[in-house]
């Protein structure tokens, strides 16, 4: 399924984050968040747990669940942003962070070799996240489980639509922000059971969202045009100022905390 663009989809995702990987280091929403705080008080882990951060990026998630693990494999196909994994360790001085190049839809690991698959604002960037949600089941103990926070679209079929085209615009590499309900079925495909932990709205300022991904100007312009030709309907649920001049203003954009358990055979 999705195989054809693979290939491509993934190429771009390396370029355009190894342009901007210590961007993604300094980013208060990646550093922290009420999603992050509920994933941590989600988890009940053993001194010798072994955790992966799927898809890690700079690495502030697998350093939040350090603390709770003997050790925390931070992966991503992304050479530089791993190098942003290894100063952050540095810096924070986290000795049981190892950063690891892989691709979330193949991993090079063992089967039951995890206590808990945690990834972070990651998966949307997946072309085919069926086949990353079958690696995670199979590299899962028995009693493992599996932590998501990303973008979530909402139902209503106007503002997935809107969320997907303003994601794209600011970065080519968007696949698609999932609904909750796609997520539970792919869960459920994949051998999970699966409950939403939280949902909230993520607060967005606008130039500093572009910049983190360099952005090209016209494309920034594209984003306002459309939030200034949107209907009060999606500018409300986007909680989008209704005339948009300049690059500093803020908006949200709907995410969620899934979490998965490896459910019987």
């Amino acid at each position: 399924m999705h195989q054809h663009q693979t290939p491509d989809v993934k190429s771009q995702v390396q370029k355009r984050f190894g342009d901007v990987a210590a961007n993604y280091r300094a980013s208060k929403v990646h550093a922290a968040g009420p999603d992050l705080d509920r994933m941590i008080e989600a988890t009940s882990l053993g001194e010798d747990a072994r955790v992966l951060d799927a898809g890690c990026g700079a690495g502030h998630t697998a350093m939040a669940f350090a603390a709770l693990a003997d050790q925390v494999i931070a992966c991503d196909f992304t050479p530089a942003m791993l190098q942003q994994v290894e100063t952050l360790s540095r810096e924070h001085g986290v000795p049981n962070v190892r950063a690891q190049l892989a691709d979330v839809e193949n991993l090079p690991f063992p089967s039951n070799h995890f206590d808990l698959v945690v990834t972070r604002y990651s998966a949307h960037h997946w072309p085919c996240p069926e086949r990353a949600l079958s690696e995670f089941r199979r590299l899962l103990k028995p009693d493992g489980g599996l932590l998501i926070s990303d973008i979530m679209a909402r139902e209503d079929y106007a503002q997935d639509t809107f969320l997907q085209t303003i994601e794209l615009l600011r970065d080519p590499s968007h696949v698609r922000d999932y609904k909750i309900s796609e997520w539970r079925a792919l869960l459920a495909a994949a051998g999970f059971a699966s409950d939403v932990l939280m949902t909230f709205d993520l607060t967005l300022h606008f130039a500093t969202w572009t910049r983190r991904m360099n952005t090209p100007r016209q494309h920034a312009d594209m984003i306002k045009a459309l939030f200034n030709g949107a209907s009060d309907d999606i500018r409300a649920a986007f909680q989008a100022p209704a005339r948009l001049t300049s690059d500093d203003f803020t908006f949200v954009i709907p995410g969620a905390v899934i979490r998965g358990a490896a459910s019987s055979p």
